[in-house]
């Protein structure tokens, strides 16, 4: 189906944001700012960020935007992100969505279960015309699986390392480099700091650098990060009373073939094997949507 006008589509992540304008269903602009996720930035820096992205797609009138954000749990959430859009594209029907709507339509997919793995994490599934969820309940909840995650398990292990008095080996050595501190113990003080979600995801990929040489607490992270978000999935389908597919996106999720393995061996677990792994950006189911009542 054609779209007529010009659409933005947004996905709205736990680190950037990406935006993309298409006119007649083509895309003409693609642009990427900071984070307007309200649960990582303040209000005011999410509207900042959203006017840069806004500024790089300049163009004609918008017609309809379509945006898919984590942490739009109620109607409130999606009003207040609606209030925040809505003077950057005056006149447009504005639509907002949890983020993982965007990923299961990006599949090309009416029905099924959307999971991310990105810097935080969460399931949501449908299948006519009924809907479940399960996690995306913030770093401070859970967000198994996620970026954030798996940074902070990295230090809890180093942590732990310390309190049997162990040195720091490989995996704590990196993250303490990577850190810029000289011992674990300055990790506690780091972690409380004000050090935000986005810097401990970015650690996450010390322990897939670390899995690949072999490394047993990387594995056994990974291990159990897929087991986690395997569980998500397997809420929802029990939810909705399907089998699938189950869609796999976010950073993480796209991007770590190993975290792919481990979940596709615990949804086994589940009696689930229709793992599919995403293939372009979720901001391309936002045009998908427009397409859908």
């Amino acid at each position: 189906m054609t779209i007529a006008g010009a659409v933005i589509g947004l996905d709205i992540g736990g680190s950037k944001t990406r935006g993309i304008r298409w006119l007649d269903g083509t895309a003409e602009a693609d642009a990427s700012g900071g984070s307007a996720n309200v649960q990582n930035v303040s209000r005011t820096q999410a509207r900042k960020n959203l006017e840069g992205v806004f500024a790089r797609l300049r163009g004609g009138p918008i017609s309809e935007v379509v945006a898919g954000s984590g942490g739009i749990d109620t109607a409130h959430d999606a009003k207040a992100l609606t209030e925040l859009i809505q003077p950057l594209a005056p006149g447009a029907v504005v639509t907002v969505v949890h983020d993982t709507r965007l990923l299961l339509a990006a599949a090309d997919c009416s029905s099924g279960i959307a999971v991310i793995a990105g810097t935080g994490s969460a399931a949501w599934g449908t299948t006519g015309g009924h809907h479940a969820r399960a996690g995306g309940w913030g770093y401070l909840l859970g967000d198994e699986g996620s970026g954030y995650w798996f940074g902070r398990e990295a230090v809890r292990y180093s942590l732990e390392r310390m309190n049997h008095g162990h040195p720091a080996d490989e995996l704590t050595q990196a993250l303490l480099e990577a850190c810029g501190i000289p011992g674990p113990e300055a990790l506690i003080a780091l972690f409380h700091s004000g050090a935000g979600r986005q810097y401990w995801a970015g650690m996450s990929r010390l322990v897939f650098e670390h899995a690949a040489t072999g490394h047993p607490a990387a594995l056994e992270m990974i291990d159990q990060a897929g087991a986690d978000l395997a569980s998500l999935a397997a809420k929802c389908a029990e939810q909705l009373n399907i089998e699938g597919p189950i869609v796999l996106g976010g950073g993480l999720g796209m991007n770590q073939p190993a975290l792919q393995a481990a979940m596709r061996s615990a949804l086994a677990g589940h009696d689930l094997d229709t793992l599919q792994v995403l293939t372009q950006d979720p901001v391309f189911g936002a045009l998908w949507l427009t397409t859908r009542p």
